[in-house]
């Protein structure tokens, strides 16, 4: 069975491992992916799978010496499966198959998108789910009667002038506010974004908007999933 298939998710649903679902961007950020995952190396109760948007794998392409390839990223440790877009219509769908976005979202304890960039930030925030990762998103369930509702970690990373736009504070007001977990309802909320740092970027522009050092995005994945709570290290 294709390990990228939907009904090889399905079949995980409940194998007893913890379950991180780990998303990224079309931003230079993600060169810090494969650190973030390998982080997780210690942890033998835990499964990652990763969705990778079209612009996203433009950076995985082997092109610098910072820069891993997909098949780098799909070798690391616990990594169970890479998914891009064309793996939601990998064979002709039938009435009562597996549908691959609609899995995630059950099989995930969390999603965490790292980087996340403008545009991916633009649709989330206006329903939008025009790709893999965005179905994912928009299929969350967020009903007040479901006693299990995994959260989604953002961590923005984009040019200063664009997380400086008006457009972005609108839309990241959404996530925090109106969707999240520190917003005004915090027990019906399910986002929690990771506001990005200033720094050199790497246009070469100084200020905000470099995503958050990824050592921290771990430590905070690690702390929503409870990791250290539970007898799962190496």
């Amino acid at each position: 069975m294709d390990r990228n298939s939907a009904a090889a998710l399905t079949a995980a649903l409940n194998d007893g491992q913890i379950h991180l679902l780990l998303a990224a961007t079309g931003s230079v950020a993600i060169v810090k992916l494969p650190s973030i995952i390998s982080a997780f190396s210690e942890y033998r109760n835990i499964s990652i799978r990763v969705i990778l948007t079209q612009n996203a794998a433009r950076f995985l392409m082997g092109q610098a010496a910072e820069t891993p390839t997909l098949e780098a990223l799909a070798a690391l440790p616990n990594v169970d499966a890479v998914y891009q877009d064309e793996h939601e219509w990998a064979e002709p769908w039938q009435r009562g198959s597996s549908i691959l976005h609609i899995e995630l979202r059950r099989w995930a304890d969390l999603l965490a998108i790292v980087p996340l960039d403008a545009n991916t930030l633009a649709k989330i925030a206006g329903g939008f789910c025009d790709n893999l990762l965005t179905s994912v998103v928009r299929a969350w369930d967020v009903s007040p009667n479901n006693p299990r509702r995994p959260r989604i970690i953002v961590a923005p990373s984009m040019n200063t002038a664009m997380w400086l736009h008006p457009i972005t504070a609108k839309q990241v007001r959404v996530l925090e506010e109106e969707w999240g977990v520190n917003g005004q309802n915090p027990d019906q909320g399910w986002f929690e974004v990771l506001r990005p740092q200033s720094k050199l970027l790497a246009c070469g522009d100084l200020g905000d908007g470099a995503m958050r050092e990824w050592q921290e995005i771990v430590a905070i994945i690690k702390d929503r999933l409870s990791l250290d709570d539970q007898a799962g290290k190496v």
